[in-house]
């Protein structure tokens, strides 16, 4: 690994990045509030980036895209760079299909394992998967082999986290971290001296597993939410799992609930953060804890080029989120080819975007970091 300067995601990707709010940074472009109901979008529901709601409206935006950045010839093909088979290979599945493109998909973790790399046929593409991010050279040439052409009737798309920062199996923990500190700092705000950390870390471990996500559907919001309740002694841990094993309690809404029909045995801190919390996931917002995204935010930006230039690239690997080489350099070939290249995030806007003017901090895609890469 070596370290190759500093860049920002706006060096690669420009304004062309969309948040899980579905709202392109780009201000020409339009956005689920806009295109919900023309394309059929129920009303509350934000899509998931392997749904096919979520494929229908961005076949749209990057139709819309190629238009906006001055192209007359429609999209043909589709280049999909990320970093998991499961959420990744089927948003590039179902981008295919709505858009009714053509293309192929890279997928990459890095692994200590002897590099390797395989391919599997999906419909009108592939998906070649390989446990090493420089493999992504050896992608480009199957692309050319296969005839897939990088060119103006190109859209590639590169997801964000873990893939173009923090790539997945070199410095993805880094990511993994900045999300417990931020849960950590929002429970010290709200509960102060009687946070435990030791019994935050086991509740937080323990309900992240697999097994727990029919009831947080993997979202960060009702984890952070439900280990400070937890933390408040409002519920117990030993109840709280009792109820979520037995079966009793399967769904966030009804944990909302019972916290909501305790509510009067809260602070009024606990009051307001809960209140806060049950509002927004009433109104449909995916993202309800919005404390605990304005400190992912923070602290996301704190951990993204702080450390000197000079410093070991293990170091930075370590403890700074950085730029995948390998996937910047991708993306810079693509536009210098002609392709349309958009950025996709299922990071929350409100932990991406600064939500007042703070000094010294700037828009995730302006914030400058450290490259590293192989060669």
């Amino acid at each position: 690994m070596r370290v190759y300067g500093r860049a920002r995601l706006q060096d690669f990707l420009g304004s062309f990045i969309v948040y899980r709010n579905l709202v392109p940074l780009d201000t020409l472009l339009p956005g689920l509030p806009e295109l919900r109901k023309p394309l059929g979008i129920p009303a509350r529901l934000t899509p998931r980036k392997s749904s096919v709601e979520y494929a229908r409206l961005m076949a749209h935006i990057l139709n819309r895209a190629q238009g906006v950045r001055g192209k007359r010839v429609p999209i043909e093909r589709l280049v999909y760079i990320g970093d998991t088979r499961v959420n990744d290979g089927t948003a590039f599945i179902n981008l295919l299909a709505r858009g009714g493109w053509d293309g192929a998909a890279f997928i990459a973790s890095e692994t200590p394992e002897p590099e390797e790399y395989y391919l599997e046929d999906v419909p009108s593409g592939v998906i070649f998967t390989s446990n090493r991010w420089s493999a992504i050279d050896r992608f480009n040439s199957y692309c050319e082999e296969r005839g897939i052409p990088i060119d103006e009737r190109t859209a590639v798309v590169i997801d964000v986290d873990k893939t173009a920062i923090g790539a997945r199996g070199r410095n993805d923990h880094v990511i993994d971290e900045v999300r417990l500190q931020s849960i950590q700092r929002t429970l010290l705000d709200s509960i102060g001296e009687s946070f435990d950390e030791e019994s935050f870390k086991a509740d937080y471990a323990r309900i992240n597993l697999p097994r727990y996500h029919p009831f947080t559907t993997d979202n960060q919001d009702y984890l952070a939410y439900a280990c400070l309740i937890l933390q408040s002694g409002a519920v117990t841990s030993k109840k709280f799992f009792h109820s979520l094993d037995d079966g009793e309690l399967t769904k966030f809404d009804q944990f909302l609930s019972m916290v909501n029909d305790r509510r009067e045995n809260l602070s009024s801190a606990l009051q307001r953060v809960h209140d806060s919390v049950h509002a927004a996931f009433l109104r449909g917002n995916p993202t309800p804890f919005l404390d605990f995204r304005r400190n992912e935010y923070k602290v996301t930006v704190e951990h993204m080029g702080q450390l000197k230039d000079g410093t070991p690239v293990e170091q930075l690997l370590q403890e700074e989120i950085v730029i995948t080489r390998e996937v910047m350099e991708y993306a810079l070939t693509c536009r210098h080819a002609g392709a349309l290249v958009f950025g996709l995030s299922d990071k929350p806007d409100e932990a991406s975007i600064p939500s007042e003017k703070i000094e010294s901090y700037l828009p995730l895609h302006k914030t400058e970091t450290h490259v590293v890469g192989g060669g």
